[in-house]
């Protein structure tokens, strides 16, 4: 399987991946939003079934995953030849599926005066993987703000990731953390701005200094970073498992279905045109039987698999996920906590609008053009809205989203 892979990848052209207008990621001249894991099951991992990993991934509709060394550990870090050189087992695994990565390079993408080191390390995986089909972008030093990395150290290896792959962009992360400011000085460093940011603890609200606690921090952490970025597309990281839930000493908690759907419309709506799971590999978040297959099955079957299907590849919402914001001037009354955006696909509109925590409320949309009488409310058939001189009312409970598919009249 694995020389078959590698004789694939050897032959193949590159991926060639732009940014369009609107911030969509567009792969081989195919509009795509991101939908990635971080850390991916291991190159040759197998499902519980038996059944090949990446292909149970794909089949879901994931289409990206973020990489790095193999030779790494949760408290190892491989930063050296051999650990760049570890990576492309993962990428061909990724190609034979159709899938695409974003690679981590760790400390290596910051290069300070004179640190010859890291600059040769930079240069010898962009050559190694910059033709390689499966790659799909670049992943910056990570939360350089936090950990008070400048930005020029990261601008200079920016600088030699468009010297040589020009073809692929370069993804920053930053810490959701408002004394880190400024943030501004990093947007040159990279293609691609994004935050993480993980609510669910025990007590919450740990991770980041926002003020808000509840899992709608989503919506103000993708609308700080999107501000921040001044244009450049935004891709979110969300909560599967990470140090704070699955750390020594840590009260476990992943995310249940309802809150993790809650979080990714949370982000879609408030501009992510990309969104990363993070935390599958996680060891203390695994159970016995998760632990003998590297990754965190329980939850991919219980949240991430039914998410995915929803949002994913494969999803009928697609067109609308990578389509521009529309300038209808729909409108909600009712309530002030429901964020929402408004999407036009040929003669379909698309509204999708999640609710933060608070009461139960009945809200109204207006400001649409003329349209069919019935709306879809996409995911939860057989539930329709009724559409009436260009309005109609729904109702919301706390976290939820809903999305409304509207046809035009003719």
């Amino acid at each position: 399987m694995l020389l078959v892979v590698g004789c694939f990848t050897a032959a193949a052209a590159g991926t060639r991946v732009t940014l369009d207008e609107n911030g969509v990621m567009v792969i081989n001249g195919k509009k795509t939003f991101i939908f990635s894991v971080s850390l991916p099951p291991k190159p040759d991992g197998k499902t519980p079934e038996g059944t090949d990993a990446f292909a149970e991934l794909r089949d879901a509709g994931l289409n990206f995953m973020r990489i790095r060394p193999t030779t790494m550990t949760e408290d190892f870090k491989d930063w050296t030849e051999s650990g760049v050189r570890s990576i492309g087992a993962w990428l061909d695994a990724a190609a034979g599926q159709g899938m695409h990565c974003w690679v981590t390079l760790g400390p290596i993408p910051a290069i300070k005066p004179g640190d010859t080191k890291n600059e040769k390390l930079l240069r010898l995986a962009i050559e190694l993987y910059k033709d390689h089909p499966a790659l799909g972008g670049w992943k910056a030093f990570d939360e350089a703000a936090w950990v008070k990395m400048p930005a020029a150290p990261m601008l200079k290896a920016y600088q030699i990731f468009k010297e040589l792959d020009p073809n692929h962009p370069v993804i920053v992360i930053q810490a959701p953390e408002h004394h880190a400011l400024p943030l501004e000085d990093y947007v040159p460093v990279g293609d691609i701005m994004g935050v993480d940011i993980f609510p669910l603890e025990y007590p919450p609200g740990k991770h980041g200094d926002f003020p808000n606690k509840e899992i709608s921090v989503v919506a103000d952490a993708t609308q700080w970073i999107s501000k921040i970025a001044n244009g450049k597309p935004v891709w979110m990281s969300l909560q599967i498992s990470w140090a704070g839930t699955s750390g020594p000493g840590k009260t476990l908690r992943m995310p249940t279905f309802p809150e993790e759907r809650y979080m990714a419309y949370a982000a879609i709506i408030n501009g992510a045109r990309g969104i990363n799971f993070q935390g599958g590999e996680r060891v203390r978040s695994l159970s016995e039987r998760d632990l003998k297959l590297g990754w965190n099955w329980t939850h991919w079957k219980k949240v991430m698999r039914p998410l995915l299907e929803e949002l994913g590849a494969k999803s009928p919402l697609q067109p609308a996920l990578v389509a521009a914001n529309s300038r209808l001037p729909v409108k909600l009354a009712g309530a002030t906590d429901i964020d929402f955006c408004v999407r036009e696909v040929g003669d379909e509109v698309f509204i999708l609008a999640a609710k933060r925590e608070g009461a139960t409320v009945k809200v109204t949309f207006t400001g649409l053009p003329a349209m069919k009488s019935t709306g879809a409310v996409m995911f939860e058939e057989p539930r329709s809205v009724e559409v009436k001189v260009g309005a109609f009312e729904d109702w919301f409970g706390p976290n939820e989203a809903h999305v409304y598919r509207l046809g035009r009249k003719g």
